[in-house]
This record gives structure tokens, C-alpha cells and sequence, in this order.
């Protein structure tokens, strides 16, 4: 079994920053790569920024210069740091790990979701 749990959401004023955290643990052989999504009230969910096993980093556009993603391989984390945060970022944010167990498996896990609000 693998969990993934993420931390760090709260309520913050426009132009403000919040960092948020995600750990996965349990039977991990290897992770390739973990990513932020985001679901914002009466929308779909929305890739914010994913990065992989070797660092490599992709964002949404409308996060670009604003948002960073970062990894710890050794524990299994992976950050989001947001700053210049905007009212339109307010969602709720999930973290997505894409899991090799020890059985050599693949599993995309996800963590119960983290409210951020981004008041004007």
C-alpha cells in the first residue's frame, strides 16, 4: 500500500505565498513523477505543475513565474511553492505520485486534496 498525504493549504491574501508539501510512503520502489493538480469550484481538474524523477519541470501557463515545483528523492516529497498567489488560484490541490512498487507495478496514487484560498 502506498499513501500519499499533503499539507501546507490555508487562506492567504492576494499576492501572498503558501507551500505546500506532499509525502508518499509505504511500498515504493521507485517514484517517476509527482505532480500538482488543482480543482477550483464548478471547474475540471487542471494540471498545475508536474516534475520528474530527474527534475524535469512542466506548468500550466497561467502558474508560469509564479509557482515552483521541487522534489526531495530521498523522501519522497514533492513542493509546490506559490507565490504572487491570485483569488483565481483558489482550489483545492492534489498530489499526484506515479508509484513502481516492489513487485515492479505502476500505480498513480493521489492525496486527499488540500484547500487553498486566496482571498482579494
Amino acid at each position: 500500500q502506498v499513501q500519499v498525504v499533503e499539507s501546507g493549504g490555508g487562506l492567504v491574501q492576494a499576492g501572498g505565498s503558501l507551500r505546500l508539501s506532499c509525502a508518499a510512503s509505504g511500498s515504493i520502489f521507485s517514484i517517476d513523477s509527482m505532480a500538482w493538480y488543482r480543482r477550483a469550484p464548478g471547474k475540471q481538474r487542471e494540471l498545475v505543475a508536474i516534475i520528474t524523477s530527474g527534475r524535469g519541470t512542466d506548468y500550466a501557463d497561467s502558474v508560469k513565474g509564479r509557482f515552483t515545483i521541487s522534489r526531495d528523492n530521498a523522501k519522497n516529497t514533492v513542493y509546490l511553492q506559490m507565490n504572487s498567489l491570485k483569488p483565481e488560484d483558489t482550489a483545492v490541490y492534489y498530489c499526484n505520485a506515479a508509484v513502481t512498487n516492489y513487485r515492479f507495478l505502476k500505480y498513480n496514487y493521489w492525496g486527499q486534496g488540500t484547500q487553498v484560498t486566496v482571498s482579494s
